[in-house]
């Protein structure tokens, strides 16, 4: 299945924040062996050139590794992925606030209706 692609951030970063969702969520487990870059880029849609670039910012910040013949494997180092986890709930939370704002919505308006929706999650 092909990833989804939009256009207000470079392919390479939208790959990155793809592969951190799924290490901080556990569909890729510490230690694992992510698929060679080449498998890895075709099963995105996207050129190797750009997975590659993608691992290789990753692997700077730690959530990935490699090994010279046997290719990238995720952290086993839990506090990066923690790390990782809570930066990223921390931006996605940055751009809610933002794009209520942008709609008119005051704080009290959106913690009433996060409140209205919590609610309402934990009745069904």
């Amino acid at each position: 299945m092909r990833w989804e692609f939009h256009n207000d951030a470079p392919i390479y970063a939208q790959v990155m924040e793809r592969v951190e969702r799924m290490i901080v969520s556990g569909a890729l487990t510490p230690g694992e062996r992510l698929p060679s870059v080449r498998t890895f880029a075709l099963e995105a849609g996207v050129n190797p050139n750009t997975m590659q670039k993608a691992l290789t910012e990753l692997e700077r910040g730690g959530l990935i590794y490699s090994q010279r013949t046997s290719g990238h494997f995720v952290t086993e180092d839990q506090a990066v992925i923690a790390s990782v986890r809570a930066e990223l709930a921390e931006l996605h939370t940055d751009r809610f606030l933002q794009d209520m704002r942008e709609l008119g919505f005051t704080s009290a308006q959106t913690a009433e209706l996060l409140h209205r929706k919590l609610e309402n999650k934990e009745e069904e």
